[in-house]
């Protein structure tokens, strides 16, 4: 399945004393980037969390916020962190004896440092497998989420495409009649210069003639690149969008060289149209996983 690098999902739950909300968005990037931001005490987690997300993206800068509210109940019994409490009394005595003008910590000071006061029915162990149950729940929305964006990118793509096969096919089709009206125009101009026409001069003309003429090669590339475009974004298999970026890079190539052999305004009309249709994948390509 295509997947967009675009997503975002959330998740909600309850342990103890404490409300989890969690976050996983993600944008552009050419590798996979991911970032966390949570309170200093979930950090050993942080590591098990990377590989969880690792597992779901491949490429893309991926953020994941979890916050910790405390849930208001009258039944929530806290509990004296008094060994921390201790300690930062101990430091605020030293310090205020080392650098004059510092403040006396109050109680409330103590009380909001992270850590002094806790549940007592909370189970850091319990807590630990909340995050990682929320994480899980929001990384199936997250590629949920990816999924149907890059639906809509498969779709944008597959039009475009057919669009291409539709200008590659009618200029195919017209090209014979163009290149006669061009060996047209360059006999009359040959037939006018005739009396003074140097060999040289005619060798140059005719080389320039089979040079023009010459676009099969370039209707095959566009055809052949457009047939491999459709395959990857019908059945991607792993991380397509470096492969469908290259690919883009080629289709443009081959369009600016039908352009430069234009024979016609029929030639350079097809070879601008192509481009801004390259240009349009090109630009959602860049949301490809």
């Amino acid at each position: 399945m295509l997947h967009s690098m675009t997503g975002f999902a959330n998740a909600a739950g309850e342990c103890g004393a404490k409300r989890i909300n969690l976050d996983i968005r993600s944008v552009n990037h050419r590798y996979l980037d991911v970032q966390f931001k949570m309170p200093d005490d979930l950090r050993y987690l942080e590591s098990a969390l990377r590989e969880r997300v690792a597992k779901h993206a491949l490429r893309g800068k991926v953020e994941c916020r979890i916050q910790i509210q405390p849930v208001e109940s009258g039944e929530a019994v806290l509990k004296l962190n008094r060994e921390l409490v201790d300690e930062l009394a101990a430091l605020n005595t030293q310090w205020r004896k080392q650098y004059e003008g510092l403040a006396k910590l109050s109680v409330a000071d103590i009380l909001k440092f992270p850590g002094v006061l806790s549940s007592k029915s909370e189970d850091e162990e319990a807590f630990a497998r909340e995050v990682e149950k929320l994480m899980e729940a929001a990384l199936g929305d997250f590629v949920a989420a990816r999924a149907r964006e890059g639906r809509k990118l498969q779709e944008h793509i597959l039009e475009r495409l057919e669009a291409m096969e539709g200008i590659v096919d009618a200029l195919a089709e017209l090209f014979p009649h163009l290149l006669q009206a061009y060996l047209e125009k360059v006999r009359a101009r040959l037939a006018e210069a005739v009396e003074n026409i140097e060999e040289d001069r005619l060798k140059q003309e005719f080389a320039l003639y089979m040079q023009k003429a010459d676009v099969d090669e370039e209707f095959s590339r566009l055809r052949s690149h457009i047939a491999e475009v459709r395959r990857i974004v019908s059945e991607p298999k792993g991380s397509i969008g470096k492969r469908l970026d290259f690919l883009m890079q080629e289709l443009n190539r081959e369009a600016n060289t039908l352009g430069s052999k234009a024979i016609a305004a029929e030639c350079t009309q097809a070879s601008v149209e192509l481009k801004v249709l390259i240009e349009q994948m090109r630009e959602q390509v860049q949301n490809i996983e």
